[in-house]
């Protein structure tokens, strides 16, 4: 009797013990549980400022967002947000107002196109993001210290491509925001 893995044809999917496509396989599983771990202590950070800040979850994503948006000269308007936290306009409307209350930010009419609204992030956001991160932001800083230039870009690009990855995920739309845990493997 021959049996598939004799004859290295096997059904589709199937994977076997000690083969390098199950060893690939049980790899990238090993590092989503780990990356997912890392997400969900990120998370976990995260909904200690929040709550320490009188902030929704949503409140934090959306100042995170509005942030690196600013970090990187992109104009933000409501639409924009909307669509990156997967909210309709009246949920967005209402996160604004919150953001906007408690002095987060500021909603401004586009100098360029009046009928469009600007989101800026005050500085008083920044100042309580930085207080609460700057010291992970330093362990970081701490740990990267024996990597050198090489396996930094290394590291990039594996982030990049996980990020990638992550995109391409069907349940995931057009949205940035998303909690990455809809995977219980």
């Amino acid at each position: 009797m021959v049996g598939r893995q004799a004859t290295g044809r096997r059904a589709a999917g199937e994977r076997v013990a000690g083969s390098v496509e199950s060893d690939g396989a049980d790899a990238a599983l090993a590092l989503v549980r780990r990356l997912r771990g890392l997400a969900s202590d990120l998370d976990q950070l995260g909904a200690t400022f929040a709550e320490r800040n009188s902030l929704h979850a949503t409140d934090l994503r959306a100042l995170v967002l509005l942030l690196d948006a600013d970090r990187a000269q992109l104009a933000a308007t409501p639409g924009w947000l909307a669509a990156q936290l997967g909210l309709g306009s009246a949920a967005t409307t209402a996160l604004l107002d919150r953001l906007e209350r408690a002095g987060h930010l500021v909603r401004s009419a586009d100098p360029g196109d009046r009928r469009r609204v600007l989101l800026r992030v005050q500085e008083q956001a920044r100042y309580l993001g930085w207080s609460f991160f700057a010291p992970l932001v330093g362990r970081v800083d701490a740990a990267m210290a024996d990597f050198d230039a090489d396996e930094r870009a290394t590291v990039a690009r594996f982030l990049g491509a996980m990020d990638g990855a992550l995109a391409a995920e069907p349940d995931r739309s057009d949205r940035r925001g998303g909690r990455g845990d809809r995977f219980d493997g």
